[in-house]
């Protein structure tokens, strides 16, 4: 929580008036599940230079979405199998994709789909989709980190008034923005939500109400000598001066807000509304896309948000065609909208979920869990469009050509942003662990 008071604080026999549980309050903005102060933040990433600015949107389809009636229809199979969803045909000859899906159609020369996901696990979570490994690997210290903890971690922010890792998301599986690991709370995403974003807004404060940025770290340097006898606040006042850029620069908060977007831009994403069929998920929120766009705009290296709540164990066909035609519309926006500013092969878009939906619809008319098989869809970032990648057998069981792992996936992702799949982190014992075990997929490259 940053707290900054607004009025003559009382004086309590520290320097300028400045409580020490006031300053201790300064700088905490919200950062992951631990409320971990930001100004921590800057002390890990002080010795590291920004690198070129690429960037990730990842789209999670908390619940697991219908591999088959997304990216490819099973026009073969028994009506209790197929499903009541047809093809249609995209502006790439020979690829057809599912009804719903009319607008992504559109941008398929700009995008690929991967048809036959692998190596997902049974596990209503998005840890795998963050990271690309099991949720028990490395778990007795903490897991492997998230790919925009990884980011933090090598490339540090572009700017340093923004954090290089958001995740749009509040905690819980259907919405959880990612983990940092083993790397530690210093490296969680920053999450805009509740608290966090109302304390960034300074409750209405204005930045002209804080007075002097220098006088208030100068009396922060005063507090520090005569409390830190331990020198446990050592160089504090440097990386305070670091988060309280983050405070008093419009950059995030004005990303955040779409209000400054100009509407023709907004009415292209829509609002996903009326959200239906969200139960205990995430909204199909379409503006949460547009702000994914805003925020790489301004220097975040990846976003992170969950669309829906695809768990689709009854009417199945309802769900899709709900969920679908507002995933249909952001991500035909966002493909257009990064690649009309130019930034579509320096971010990469990817839209998938946990794992796939049975083959055979069942009693109520949906799809069971079903983790032989799941599918993705990728576009920008510098990869080959035009593509959908693999097959499943004419029950859409399980893949019969062409199967793309998890690992391969991020493998592509890793190499999308300039990092090298054989880059290690050191865990806590100290030894090195890879980013991911396979290549990248070579079909885009």
């Amino acid at each position: 929580m940053l707290t900054v008071f607004g009025s003559a604080p009382r004086r309590s026999g520290y320097c300028d008036g400045v409580s020490r549980r006031g300053f201790l309050k300064i700088g905490a903005l919200g950062v992951g599940a631990c409320g971990l102060n930001l100004a921590d933040i800057y002390r890990a990433e002080a010795a590291r230079g920004s690198l070129g600015h690429k960037a990730v949107i990842n789209i999670f389809l908390g619940g697991g979405p219908p591999h088959q009636d997304m990216w490819e229809i099973k026009t073969e199979a028994p009506q209790e199998i197929r499903g009541p969803f047809q093809p249609i045909s995209t502006n790439v000859p020979g690829i057809q994709i599912g009804e719903c899906f009319p607008k992504i159609a559109q941008i398929m020369d700009k995008s690929a789909v991967m048809r036959a996901v692998v190596g997902c696990e049974e596990r209503h979570d998005s840890f795998q989709c963050m990271t690309g490994w099991r949720h028990s690997e490395l778990r007795t210290m903490g897991g492997h980190p998230a790919i925009g903890s990884v980011l933090n971690k090598l490339h540090g922010p572009v700017h340093r008034s923004v954090p290089p890792y958001v995740g749009m998301a509040t905690a819980g599986v259907w919405r959880n923005p990612g983990t940092p690991g083993f790397l530690g709370p210093t490296y969680a995403p920053f999450v805009p939500n509740g608290q966090g974003l109302a304390d960034m807004k300074l409750n209405g404060i204005t930045s002209e109400r804080l007075g002097d940025r220098k006088q208030l770290l100068s009396s922060v340097d005063r507090l520090r000598r005569d409390i830190d006898s331990t020198g446990q606040l050592t160089g504090l006042d440097a990386y305070s001066q670091q988060a309280f850029d983050v405070l008093t620069s419009s950059k995030l908060v004005d990303a955040l807000d779409v209000a400054k977007e100009d509407q023709a831009i907004r009415d292209r994403y829509g609002d996903g509304k009326p959200f239906k069929y969200q139960y205990d998920g995430a909204a199909t929120d379409n503006q949460l896309i547009l702000i994914a766009r805003r925020l790489v705009e301004v220097g975040v290296r990846c976003v992170t948000l969950t669309f829906g709540r695809w768990d689709s164990h009854g009417d199945n066909e309802g769900l899709v065609r709900h969920h679908g035609s507002r995933i249909d519309q952001a991500v035909h926006a966002l493909v257009t909208d990064l690649d009309e500013r130019g930034m579509l092969d320096d971010v990469t878009v990817l839209v998938w979920g946990e794992f796939g939906r049975t083959p055979r619809i069942n009693k109520n008319a949906g799809r069971d869990h079903w983790s032989r098989v799941s599918c993705a869809y990728m576009a920008g970032g510098g990869i080959r469009g035009g593509q959908a990648i693999g097959s499943t057998n004419r029950l859409g069981e399980h893949a019969k050509t062409r199967p793309v792992h998890v690992q391969e996936i991020f493998a592509t992702l890793y190499r999308n942003l300039g990092i090298e799949t054989s880059t290690t982190l050191a865990d806590p014992t100290g030894r090195p662990q890879y980013l991911t075990t396979m290549d990248p997929i070579g079909e885009l490259h």
